[in-house]
């Protein structure tokens, strides 16, 4: 750890977790988020709330963001906060983007003479208030060395994979696992809501059988206790996320047919309402018997 201070943009459940953390560890932090009640918790604990995003940058050396994609990222990072960074400063950019966007963004900020780290993440909210996040690296090395002790702060884990873009296409990689996962839990409730049979049953069973692994069990329980909120993964950026990585995938010319059929379901909890709730509501979408009957 270090004395000095780290700018951190975004306090969204992953966001809020992982600057959390950072002042737990000792950092001292500089935090705006959007919602300005999302700051409070963080102004609790000793950090310094700012008015605005290029108020948390300046004077930065490390700024860490965590956006809720591309549009986030390009609006805060190029249209509020570039013209505030000072040379040299590192983005540790901790946000979900195509592995194209990640590539461009990183050129784009070079050419001003700041630099971006490509961090990210697995885990969920609980994971990044205790620092055990798994974080992916990506672009120059001596980059990612010298915002080690950050990352360190946050991830019990640490691996660099490569150029920028690299990390992104991993951490699709994983997602899309995850939302396929997620959607066919939800398929599967289905089939069992639909035959009379247990719900709660088929859950503790599910949870106990070689078919299970932590993530499908901590949604599974979700689902059990219908409980969604406060999110773990929004839906909405569930949907996101398996379109980029549908995209990045026709890039390289291949397709990814039941990643898309699963992001048209997202698509469908999204259009319902659910979007800001947690991707395993999905369950409740193809349920026959609706959540005040159960």
């Amino acid at each position: 750890m270090s004395n000095e201070s780290v700018a951190f943009i975004g306090l969204g459940g992953m966001g809020g977790g992982m600057a959390g953390r950072l002042r737990a560890a000792g950092f001292p932090i500089v935090v705006y988020n959007r919602t300005a009640a999302k700051a409070a918790p963080l102004a609790e604990a000793g950090a310094r709330v700012a008015a605005s995003s290029s108020e948390a940058v300046r004077g930065a050396r490390i700024v860490v963001l965590s956006l809720s994609d591309e549009n986030a990222v390009e609006q805060v990072l190029f249209g509020e906060v570039r013209d505030a960074l000072s040379p040299g400063a590192i983005i540790v950019d901790t946000s979900t983007v195509s592995p194209a966007y990640a590539a461009e963004a990183a050129e784009r900020l070079a050419l001003t003479g700041v630099r971006r780290v490509e961090a990210c993440v697995l885990g969920n909210p609980d994971m990044a208030r205790a620092g055990k996040l798994r974080i992916f690296t990506a672009g120059r090395s001596e980059d990612v060395a010298a915002v080690r002790h950050v990352l360190e702060a946050l991830g019990q884990e640490i691996t660099h994979v490569g150029p920028a873009g690299s990390a992104a296409v991993l951490k699709l990689s994983f997602n899309l696992v995850l939302g396929n996962q997620v959607a066919a839990l939800a398929e599967a409730v289905a089939l069992v809501d639909a035959a009379g049979l247990d719900r709660d049953g088929f859950l503790t069973a599910l949870a106990k059988s070689g078919f299970s692994s932590p993530t499908l069990a901590f949604r599974a329980e979700l689902v059990r206790a219908r409980r969604y909120e406060p999110p773990a993964f929004r839906s909405v950026l569930m949907e996101k996320d398996l379109r980029l990585a549908a995209g990045e995938a026709a890039r390289h010319g291949i397709e990814l047919p039941v990643t898309a059929c699963a992001a048209d379901r997202y698509a469908d909890v999204v259009r319902t309402g659910d979007g800001d709730r947690d991707a395993a509501v999905i369950a409740e979408r193809y349920s026959p018997v609706p959540a005040d009957r159960a």
